[in-house]
């Protein structure tokens, strides 16, 4: 059975090798401090392993964003991310966030509309 938990401070070991097998990315990353100034985080667990996370970065004040939303490879397209990020848009509503922003790669599109968020213009600059 599937279990979320709020805040749950997973190790970076588990983390950095959950991030790798979603995203192919290797890290070798503490996110120890990231995640004590994130408004909120959120793990799936599946027999107390973790398989799916996102972060919920802010800016300390009104604005929200959905950051490293990620599933396990073997646990994907069973309704897990749109879980996370359901359960993610509920915290920050509740710890007093106004707005919730999310930056994807086009292929995402329809996953993140699906989960509410609508399509706005946005400016970036690449700095690496």
């Amino acid at each position: 059975m599937l279990e979320l938990r709020i805040d749950p401070f997973p190790s970076a070991a588990e983390l950095n090798a959950l991030i790798f097998v979603a995203w192919g990315r290797p890290q070798s990353r503490d996110f120890t401090a990231i995640l004590s100034r994130s408004l909120a985080h959120i793990g799936a667990y599946h027999d107390n392993q973790l398989v799916g996370f996102v972060n919920v970065a802010w800016d300390g004040g009104i604005h929200a964003f959905i950051l490293d939303t990620s599933v396990h490879p073997d646990m994907q397209r069973q309704g897990i991310a749109t879980r996370l990020v359901k359960e993610a848009t509920r915290v920050a509503r509740e710890r007093g966030a106004e707005w919730l922003h999310v930056d994807f790669e086009p292929r995402l599109t329809g996953f993140y509309r699906a989960c509410g968020f609508k399509p706005t213009k946005a400016g970036l600059i690449k700095l690496v």
